[in-house]
Parts: structure tokens; C-alpha cells; sequence
């Protein structure tokens, strides 16, 4: 059985934390900045988690993460 690829552009977007789960960064906080309220920017720099519909298919992407 030959090894799985991992989705490249997954591995860049998603970590795992030690606990095994799933961390994402929070859209909208690339460009435009200028008009977002500095607690509205402050958030969206944190990560968040994975919901639960999207895990399944984001961990068969990244299988060795």
C-alpha cells in the first residue's frame, strides 16, 4: 500500500494542537484593515478550532499532521 499525499495547501492552513485537535486561522484579516475596529482585528489574528463538520475532511487531507 503506497503512502498518502498530503493536500499541501491543507498543511499550510491547519495544525494540530498536542491535544489532537484542529487549528485554523480566521478569515477577512488579510487586506482592508483600515475600517476594521481594533478589537474586530484582534480576534480575527487568533486561530480558532476546526468545526466539527469540516474535521473529517480536513484530517483525510493532512493524514500524517
Amino acid at each position: 500500500m503506497p503512502k498518502m499525499k498530503t493536500h499541501r495547501g491543507a498543511a499550510k492552513r491547519f495544525k494540530t494542537t498536542g491535544t489532537g485537535k484542529l487549528k485554523r486561522g480566521h478569515a477577512y484579516h488579510g487586506h482592508i484593515l483600515t475600517k476594521k475596529s481594533p478589537s474586530r482585528k484582534a480576534h480575527l489574528a487568533s486561530t480558532a478550532e476546526v468545526s466539527p463538520a469540516n474535521e473529517k475532511t480536513v484530517r483525510r487531507m493532512i493524514p500524517y499532521a
